[in-house]
């Protein structure tokens, strides 16, 4: 019997192991991405916070010093000035919708055209939404508008390629993220502000391009996600504790039997 015990209790071990080891394993995964889902909530918190106050502000005169903004410090601030619309430079975004602008639905374009300053300085602007369809500027020739314009709009830094996203068609002037810059540079531009603006005023003859202010509408599920997270961690945390006991309950009474004569 005294045989029997010394064999059977360092089989039990491993096998006690090779259900735990895993299960923790699984268990600090699960609990790493609970705890990144609160930080994610946080931080959009944060962004929502900060884009709240920013685009709530009066605008302000646009800074003479391109050099001095910033995108962490700048971005979605309210600014106005004075410029003319090359409208013969316009390039086509192409957008499914958005989740800055809930006055229009997708899919469309946004139109971003290069502004001349008075000073020659040239900074380009996203005017605003056409529906599918509109993409030609003579079905919406109401909209290029002429001579010097006062703009209202937010500071816009460039957008960043997703893993997924089309590549960028300049032929067809179509583009699939808003990246001012490489627009400057495949339509010979020329150099222009690091930042581009969306516009929301004025309002163009014929109502196109459809230009508003960003109103945040972000998403914001992260502590749903979090919950989900640490809910199947706490779910195998306890069948992994269930299976455990009733092993060695297991155990323990097959080596409570008396052998057999």
């Amino acid at each position: 019997m005294s045989e029997t015990r010394s064999v059977d209790a360092p089989t039990g071990t491993r096998r006690d192991r090779s259900l735990i080891i895993p299960a923790v394993l699984t268990l600090a995964v699960l609990i790493a991405l609970g705890t990144w889902q609160l930080e994610r909530r946080a931080w959009k918190e944060g962004l929502i916070a900060t884009l709240v106050t920013r685009i709530d502000a009066p605008p302000a005169d646009l800074p003479a010093d391109w050099d001095r903004l910033d995108r962490a410090a700048d971005e979605f601030r309210r600014v106005r000035f004075a410029a003319m619309l090359l409208n013969d430079q316009e390039a086509l975004v192409y957008t499914p919708g958005s989740n800055l602008r809930t006055d229009i639905s997708g899919p469309g374009y946004w139109v971003f055209t290069p502004a001349r300053l008075a000073n020659g300085g040239l900074v380009v602007v996203n005017r605003g939404f056409v529906p599918e369809g509109r993409q030609d500027p003579r079905s919406r020739a109401a909209g290029q508008v002429a001579g010097e314009v006062e703009i209202v709009g937010a500071l816009r830094w460039p957008e960043a390629r997703g893993l997924f996203t089309p590549a960028d068609d300049p032929g067809r002037n179509l583009w699939f993220v808003r990246d001012h810059t490489a627009m400057a540079a495949a339509k010979n531009w020329g150099a222009v502000a690091a930042f581009f603006i969306d516009q929301e005023a004025p309002q163009p003859p014929g109502g196109l391009p459809k230009p508003g202010k960003i109103t945040p509408n972000l998403p914001n599920n992260h502590l749903q996600y979090a919950l989900t997270w640490y809910g199947l961690a706490l779910l195998i945390a306890v069948m992994v504790g269930v299976l455990t006991v009733n092993r060695r309950r297991e155990r323990h009474a097959g080596g409570s039997e008396k052998p057999p004569n």
